[in-house]
């Protein structure tokens, strides 16, 4: 039954991010507001992390499972990818280059910050 709750608080901010994004048009995806809206709820309190934190383990750990339908869509349009898999090559290793050294500075900040 634990588990049950923890899902339906993480589907009740996920259905509040999707509201959000009806009603404010921008180019955002909701889950991007959903990250918003449930790290605000865990910093302010107002969702405790022992209310979630299973299920969003559970989640986590079946994760690689959800990339499955998009690595087969990649498969099944390789005729068309063909025409930009230089530029892709090319952007996916930078891509992923900035992303890591961007996300590794931010948690050595927030990690040096919490020490104090």
């Amino acid at each position: 039954m634990k588990y049950f709750r923890q899902f339906g608080i993480i589907m009740l901010v996920t259905c509040i991010a999707e509201s959000v994004k009806y009603f404010i048009d921008l180019p955002i995806p909701a889950s991007v507001y959903g990250l918003c809206i449930m790290m605000l709820c865990l910093f302010t309190k107002i969702v405790k992390l022992g209310a979630v934190e299973d299920t969003a383990i559970f989640l986590i750990e079946i994760m690689p499972v959800m990339f499955i339908p998009a690595g087969v869509g990649l498969l099944t349009s390789v005729n068309e990818l063909k025409e930009m898999l230089l530029p892709v090559l090319v952007i996916t290793p930078a891509s992923t280059i900035v992303v890591m050294v961007i996300s590794g500075r931010i948690t050595q900040r927030l990690l040096g910050r919490k020490k104090k």
